[in-house]
């Protein structure tokens, strides 16, 4: 909101946003508050706006007398516009009509923005989507400063994993990539409860067991990821750990490899477990 002042008589507040996301119909509303005076006669009050040159008169809002509107479609290939306002009145009991006029004003397109995120709240592992445009493969959402596993899914949706941060606490989420920062909000991340079962793996090469991985509460649309690493990464083949949406565990076959001795190490808001293993030759 800019507020521009035009003589003691009449004040002018732009209402309408520097940037505002693009649509398909080029349509943009340009809206501002014309407030005048006690010594100003209302029905005198005739605002216009110039814009790229052209003056066009504006229209009343039905939210408020004071504010008058006008809908500027863009043409094609633009991606910014300049326009200023114009208003005409008259004085109470004086015919003769005064005219007072705004600063330059710029609007810009942008083809490039967040929406809004599917939820703004959920479990360390979910999946959440973001919607909004202008996407590409080289987006990352962030946790304040911490990177997300994100996923592309077309120009105008990502989706990341709530990563493994303290859980109780709200983070800035912003979309980084293209050389530019989108605003996301905020996102507070809850605290999950998993079970691992068993607690140890005892395996030969080539033989396989599962592994059970239960939470108290179904997974989120989209599920949960469960980070799984290992200190072994030679001696154990085994793939990611998602609970499906509305699941409450997963069991995931584990395989030996090359002899070797470590853990299986995960995490979640609940905290960092870990399960030994062993591999051993035939």
């Amino acid at each position: 909101m800019l507020l521009l002042l035009a003589g003691c008589n009449l004040t002018i507040t732009n209402l309408t946003p520097a940037t505002v996301p693009a649509n398909p119909s080029q349509i943009y509303t340009i809206t501002a508050s014309f407030r005048a005076s006690g010594q100003i006669e209302p029905s005198s009050v005739s605002p216009r706006i110039v814009i790229d040159g052209q003056p066009h008169p504006m229209n009343r809002s039905s939210v408020s007398a004071d504010i008058w509107e006008f809908d500027f479609q863009i043409p094609a290939g633009r991606t910014s516009a300049t326009y200023y306002f114009i208003c005409d009145y008259a004085q109470k009991g004086n015919a003769q009509s005064s005219e007072a006029y705004s600063e330059l004003q710029r609007l810009n397109i942008s083809g490039r923005y967040v929406l809004k995120p599917e939820a703004n709240r959920a479990p360390v592992g979910a999946r959440v989507s973001i919607l909004g445009a202008g996407f590409t493969t080289s987006d990352l959402v962030y946790f304040d400063e911490n990177p997300t596993r994100t996923v592309f899914e077309s120009p105008s949706s990502l989706s990341f994993f709530v990563p493994a941060v303290t859980p109780g606490h709200n983070y800035k989420l912003t979309v980084r990539g293209a050389g530019a920062t989108l605003d996301a909000g905020t996102f507070r991340v809850d605290a999950v409860y998993l079970q691992v079962s068993p607690s140890a793996l005892s395996l030969r090469t080539g033989e396989t067991q599962e592994v059970s991985f239960s939470i108290a509460q179904p997974a989120p649309a989209g599920g949960m990821l469960i980070e799984v690493t290992t200190d072994i990464k030679e001696s154990v083949i085994m793939p990611e750990v998602i609970v499906p949406a509305g699941g409450t565990s997963v069991s995931i076959p584990v395989q030996g490899a090359k002899p070797g001795t470590g853990s299986l190490f995960y995490r979640s808001s609940a905290g960092e477990g870990s399960v030994a293993i062993t591999v051993t030759a035939k």
